[in-house]
């Protein structure tokens, strides 16, 4: 009988580009810019015009889109000097921690110049992921990333997120062979398939029960207090744990300076 369903899909064609995408998404652990470049090679499929269609229901996200308005760039100097606890604050001093770039994302050039709707989609979920961090609590590195990647999901259906997603998850099975019960560290239990699908979860949940991100004009809320920031917005961070910023002592310390 064969794989009857299966072969419609499964055209050589299909299966290249599918290789393709999924070979950027595995790269952005490395490099980010596989993570910008799979999302523009999405930019006309199915996955996006559900995506755009959902924003465009949300009147505040479908304005933003028609705006086109811009990001950015950030002053991290005088994001710094914000009040302790504030957003901006915050942002500055646990990117500068890690050394991070605050303006690392693609200009609009990267996304056609924003020609259409999907291309500003793409430049402003990048220009702001950094921010999803802050606000989420879930870290910056590889604990952390596909939680706060989950969120966008959640709640507008991203594909170039979502894709990555589904590939972190094929991968944590495929990679694994020890059982996650005889893992003795933290570090290595987070990497396991079990891990990451309970935090792909989380962060579909966390997406799904917070206020829509996307319209958020973030450069007008710098100066608020986080705290009070996320209770607005209906977000409960991550506080604790090898998947948190929080957890990390120098992070900590330059907070607390």
């Amino acid at each position: 009988m064969g794989f009857r369903y299966l072969n419609t899909i499964a055209a050589q064609h299909n299966l290249q580009d599918f290789l393709e995408l999924a070979d950027l998404a595995v790269g952005g652990g490395k490099d980010a810019g596989n993570v910008f470049l799979l999302s523009h090679r999405l930019r006309d499929s199915n996955p996006m015009k559900l995506c755009t269609r959902i924003l465009e229901k949300d009147p505040a996200s479908a304005a933003l889109i028609k705006e086109r308005r811009l990001c950015g760039p950030y002053d991290v100097e005088a994001l710094a000097a914000l009040p302790k606890g504030s957003l901006g604050h915050t942002y500055a001093t646990v990117l500068n921690t890690h050394g991070y770039d605050i303006n690392f994302f693609p200009d609009p050039a990267f996304y056609n110049n924003l020609e259409t709707d999907a291309d500003y989609i793409n430049y402003r979920v990048f220009a702001t992921h950094d921010l999803h961090h802050i606000l989420s609590g879930y870290s910056l590195d590889n604990y952390g990333e596909i939680g706060v990647i989950s969120i966008s999901v959640g709640q507008f259906n991203h594909p170039g997120l979502g894709f990555t997603d589904l590939i972190s998850l094929m991968l944590s099975w495929l990679m694994g062979s020890t059982p996650a019960s005889e893992l003795s560290s933290v570090e290595d239990q987070a990497r396991t398939a079990r891990a990451i699908l309970r935090l792909i979860v989380d962060g579909l949940d966390t997406g799904a029960a917070a206020k829509r991100l996307f319209p958020v004009i973030w450069e007008q809320r710098m100066g608020q207090d986080l705290e009070e920031l996320r209770a607005e917005l209906g977000i409960t961070p991550v506080r604790e744990g090898v998947r948190s910023w929080y957890s990390n002592p120098e992070v900590a310390a330059a907070l607390a300076a």
